[in-house]
């Protein structure tokens, strides 16, 4: 029994953690309780050196003393400020007004406000809890299918883990020991192609099951106009006006990538903000308007989301705030929105604060344990055999590509994102730089593929979060006065199926085209170093004579 802990204690020490997390035990506990019951193994058989213990008051200082990590709580209060202040309904309300029509019209609206609100919240129960409560009534009204309405919502919840200023890529970054700005900056095109996958999903349903998705009722939309008209075409002229004039601003510049998105992005909400204003303006004083309602309502609701995202993004991408600068000035920006919205109390304040301090020291607590249990887990050379393990595998970088994949695949069926973080990535990390794989890269391919941690049925939070606000009873609607049927949990995870294979694509799409990721690094030098020739001039040297 001895020799066969000696010869595999690593895959032991493996083991008997998943098997503690199977079990129920909490992740901060198990790793903790494992890490030092294989060191007192370890240190038995002569295995461990007792002096690697010594070293444990310091990693867990080095926790504490983390800079990067703490954009989380910065960030997560960000969101949750946002959240409670209303911006979630009123994006909802005027995006699904603007799409109502259109045939799976709800569901784009739910797909566009979960990518806003994921790059302005970056917490996937704020986003899927807001969307749930404000549209699932209202897709479930007019005739959605269940399990589509409810898929799609708790999808797009689950852009916040991808789309920056995700807390999934700042935990990401720390553990591969890369720059947050970087993981951001090369998660951002893949976050929005998913979102973008999304919405091509739900256009083929239209296409084939038009049932499945219906468009809303001309009575049940408003922002009408005089003529009874709705005013998309003074609209779509302003956001092309607006578009233009970003992109013409930022042509000349040397910007490129998601740096070039965003500061266009800044600049034609400034100038959409700008005619909005004076529209507003003529409008009260004049009596003459040239903007639709629709355009102005619009306008009003996208420019402080839109505004914050480059509050935080802008700022971090072209190297003006770190991370957590970032996440601060979003945290008062939230309260500055809060506050003009008149939303603001002390009693939304004082939620937001604790399930910040909740959920920050839950991260905190889970990377401690995962100290201890790195620490015996490097003593016994565990991370030698993992090396060894992965980079042997047929294949090269490819074969290790797929095998991490479907392995990390397959453990989000049981663990949590932040489980997953800190037990697996600090141990695939070596391997794939050895292999020569671009570690940005490689914790964006991973980011899209824990996303699938929050749908995977049973145990998807994004899942729970949903069953949550869903309706368990049949209820009587508001509006319509009709008995509705209750969703049940069979519909939830129904619905989550074809979202988490497009997932998977997504992961497939991002590793055959690694450039949506490598833009990060920017235009290369186009500098042959051979060429480069130093000339010193002549210089004359005066004689000293010595007597």
């Amino acid at each position: 029994m001895a020799a066969i802990l000696i010869e595999y204690m690593a895959p032991i020490m493996f083991g008997a953690l998943v098997l503690f997390l199977l079990l129920g035990y909490p992740a901060a506990f198990s790793l903790g309780a494992v890490g030092l019951i294989f060191a007192l193994i370890g240190i038995e058989l002569g295995l461990f050196v007792p002096d690697f213990l010594q070293a444990l008051p310091e990693r867990v200082y080095g926790v504490m003393n983390n800079d990067t990590l703490l954009a989380i709580p910065f960030f997560t209060f960000m969101g949750l400020v946002l959240e409670r202040s209303g911006m979630a309904e009123d994006l909802l309300d005027t995006i699904g007004q603007l799409f109502g029509t259109v045939r799976g019209g709800l569901a784009y609206a739910v797909i566009f406000v979960g990518a806003l609100l994921a790059a302005t919240t970056g917490v996937v129960a704020a986003s899927v809890i807001s969307m749930g409560l404000i549209s699932l009534p209202i897709m479930l009204r007019y005739g959605y299918d269940r399990r589509v309405a409810s898929g799609v919502i708790a999808a797009s919840g689950t852009l916040a883990q991808i789309i920056p200023p995700s807390l999934v890529l700042i935990v990401m970054a720390d553990q591969l020991g890369r720059s947050v700005g970087d993981m951001y900056e090369g998660a951002f095109i893949p976050g929005i192609v998913l979102a973008g996958l999304y919405a091509g999903y739900i256009f083929l349903v239209t296409i084939f099951y038009p049932k499945a998705t219906p468009g809303l009722p001309l009575e049940a939309v408003g922002f009408r106009e005089a003529d009874n008209s709705r005013g998309l075409t003074s609209l779509a002229v302003l956001a092309v006006a607006s578009g233009l004039f970003g992109w013409m601003v930022m042509r000349t510049s040397k910007t490129h990538g998601a740096d070039f998105v965003v500061l266009s992005m800044f600049f034609s909400i400034l100038f959409a903000f700008a005619v909005a204003v004076v529209n507003w303006l003529t409008s009260r004083f004049i009596g003459f308007r040239f903007l639709s309602h629709i355009a102005q309502q619009t306008t009003f609701v996208m420019v402080p989301p839109l505004f914050l995202i480059f509050l935080v993004l802008g700022t971090i991408f072209i190297g003006v705030a770190t991370p957590t600068e970032g996440g601060a000035m979003g945290a008062c920006g939230a309260l500055i929105l809060g506050a003009i919205k008149r939303r603001l109390t002390w009693d939304l304040v004082r939620q937001a604060i604790e399930s910040t301090a909740k959920l920050s020291a839950f991260v905190v607590f889970i990377l401690i344990g995962a100290r201890v249990f790195s620490l015996t887990f490097y003593g016994v050379s565990g991370h030698i055999w993992v090396e060894h393990l992965l980079t042997s595998l047929p294949g090269g970088q490819t074969g290790f590509l797929i095998f991490v994949n479907a392995f990390v695949f397959v453990l989000a069926f049981f663990l949590d994102f932040f489980e997953l973080a800190f037990i697996i990535i600090p141990l695939l990390g070596p391997a794939a730089e050895k292999l020569g794989i671009d570690l940005i890269w490689f914790g964006v391919i991973l980011g899209v593929n824990m996303q699938t941690s929050f749908m995977h049925p049973p145990f998807g939070f994004a899942l729970f979060y949903l069953r949550s606000v869903a309706p368990k009873e049949s209820y009587i609607d508001r509006i319509t006065g009709k008995r509705m049927d209750p969703v049940t949990t069979g519909q939830i995870y129904w619905g989550a199926v074809p979202f988490v294979v497009i997932q998977v694509i997504m992961v497939m799409l991002v590793i055959m085209f690694p450039a949506m990721v490598m833009h990060y690094k920017g235009a290369a030098s186009t500098v042959d170093p051979d060429t480069i020739r130093i000339e010193m001039p002549q210089v004359d040297i005066p004689q000293i004579e010595f007597k």
